[in-house]
């Protein structure tokens, strides 16, 4: 099975979206793992102990006080036999507990035991979760390198519109299989990825843009993470939330693009430049919002600095994979263009296919090195065009620094 032999510790604290706790435990369960449940008083008052107990085939931990396990100390215990830790929903409460090492019932006492990676899983009211006391908390336990997935937008529980509910289990799931996938093929690796459109502005209010929603490129980002990498998402304007445990940097237009692609340029091993960036933009954005005049308007466009081109020139030892959206010819204009962008692989799709095109969640690929087509994939999930894609250059990676196959697992 999937998760058999690793051990997940799930904490569950007390929000309405307990019950999507629940589902995950299920799943995580399926598929093997070890799953030991930590509810908080306030969480057993939404999900029953019971739920979790059956589910998990585990008993739950509630009271720190109520020691049944003779062989130790079961906040100890559970700590240390964890492999990760996932605290879903992670309330405001216990995101300030964690934040400032409070330790005042069972799961925040365990918590400061745990040496395992951490997952956290906010839920909560939008404008509890913007508050800056949770933000600055969040913040702090990034910087020590709690892995967070942010909350979605959307209808709350409590009525309100916004950011706040807790991500569905099916992602968490695939989340934490990842994170504790024993094949890593690009373990120590740095990559850097680029993602969405661009956004050249006209004026103030009005902008140049094309129809990239980012899907593919954070995909491709998410299968580079699960493979072990160390990962810096460089993205473009997107409706999409920053993925968890990576870098994620936010830019709009394509020279704020190029900007941050050249600062961690010189650091990455691999660099995945799936973004769509504007070929041009308008030589002087007006300062002010532009008022209606007359039938026409004229604006002068420059040519944007090419980030493709501009690494190819640069790259030493970095694999590049480049990227081209076609609508025609789309074979020979992959060769093409990785030839003269100096890539190691071009993967091409024609958007003007039924189901490959952009704001889709599917894709039809085909990779090409210098000698051609060398894999392609049928109508698939992005997220499975994205792993079919990472796994061929952790192949070429790992064979070019002579690990072969194996290499970079753990």
């Amino acid at each position: 099975m999937k998760l058999a032999g690793k051990t997940v510790l799930l904490g569950v604290c007390g929000g309405i979206a307990a019950f999507k706790a629940a589902a995950l435990c299920s799943k995580l369960a399926q598929a093997g793992a070890d799953v030991r449940v930590i509810m908080t008083a306030s969480a057993a008052r939404f999900v029953a102990p019971l739920t979790f107990q059956t589910l998990s085939r585990h008993p739950v931990y509630t009271d720190m006080f109520d020691e049944t396990y003779a062989g130790g100390v079961s906040h100890i215990d559970l700590a240390d036999r964890a492999d990760l830790v996932v605290i879903a929903p992670a309330t405001a409460n216990m995101i300030g507990k964690m934040a400032h090492g409070i330790a005042d019932d069972m799961l925040s006492t365990t918590l400061l035991a745990v040496t395992a990676p951490i997952l956290l899983v906010p839920a909560m009211n939008v404008h509890m979760y913007g508050h800056p006391a949770v933000q600055a908390n969040i913040q702090l336990l990034k910087s020590r390198g709690v892995a967070v997935i942010e909350p979605g937008a959307g209808q709350l529980a409590c009525g309100y519109v916004g950011k706040g509910r807790m991500a569905e289990p099916e992602q968490l799931f695939a989340l934490i299989a990842g994170m504790l996938a024993s094949d890593l093929p690009l373990a120590g690796k740095k990559v850097l990825v680029t993602a969405g459109g661009t956004r050249e502005r006209i004026d103030p209010v009005r902008y140049i843009m094309n129809d990239s929603s980012g899907k593919m490129g954070y995909a491709l980002a998410e299968a580079a993470r699960d493979m072990g990498a160390q990962v810096t998402l460089v993205s473009g304007p997107t409706a999409l939330n920053d993925p968890a445990n990576m870098n994620v940097i936010r830019v709009e237009s394509a020279v704020q693009m190029l900007e941050a692609v050249l600062r961690h340029f010189a650091d990455a091993d691999i660099v995945v430049k799936n973004a769509a960036v504007a070929d041009y933009r308008v030589e002087s954005p007006a300062r002010q919002k532009i008022k209606k005049s007359g039938d026409t308007i004229t604006l002068k466009l420059v040519k944007n600095p090419d980030i493709l081109q501009t690494i190819g020139s640069k790259k030493t030892r970095q694999f590049i994979v480049g990227f081209a959206a076609e609508t025609e010819n789309v074979a020979q204009y992959a060769m093409e263009k990785l030839t003269k962008k100096n890539c190691d692989l071009l993967v091409a799709n024609n958007v003007a296919e039924k189901g490959a095109g952009f704001a889709g969640d599917t894709n039809r690929v085909q990779i090409f090195d210098r000698n051609g087509l060398v894999a392609e994939s049928g109508l698939i999930a992005k997220k499975a065009a994205a792993e079919l894609i990472m796994r061929e250059v952790a192949r070429r990676v790992n064979e070019r620094t002579g690990l072969g196959d194996g290499g970079g697992t753990n």
